[in-house]
């Protein structure tokens, strides 16, 4: 097992701390692990950004396009002015 030192902590945090381990009953030691351990969980839904982003917005619908017809073959570029 690791061990990990947390320094420079204000004394209002470790107050609240202490306060939150108590309601759940525990040590101050195992809410800060707690803690750790529910902060870098992976959650079942984690998934790519462009699922994400489907997902968020999947309740506004969708936009149709029209696309062009492809019966046509492919012209060059034109960069003149």
């Amino acid at each position: 097992m690791a061990a990990l030192s947390v320094r420079g902590l204000d004394d209002e945090t470790k107050a609240r701390l202490r306060i939150r381990a108590a309601q759940h009953g525990r040590s101050m030691e195992a809410e800060v692990r707690e803690i750790l351990v529910e902060a870098v969980r992976e959650s079942p839904g984690d998934t790519s950004l462009s699922a994400a982003i489907l997902q968020r917005f999947a309740e506004l619908g969708g936009v149709e396009l029209e696309l062009p017809s492809r019966d046509t073959a492919p012209r060059a570029a034109t960069f003149a002015p």
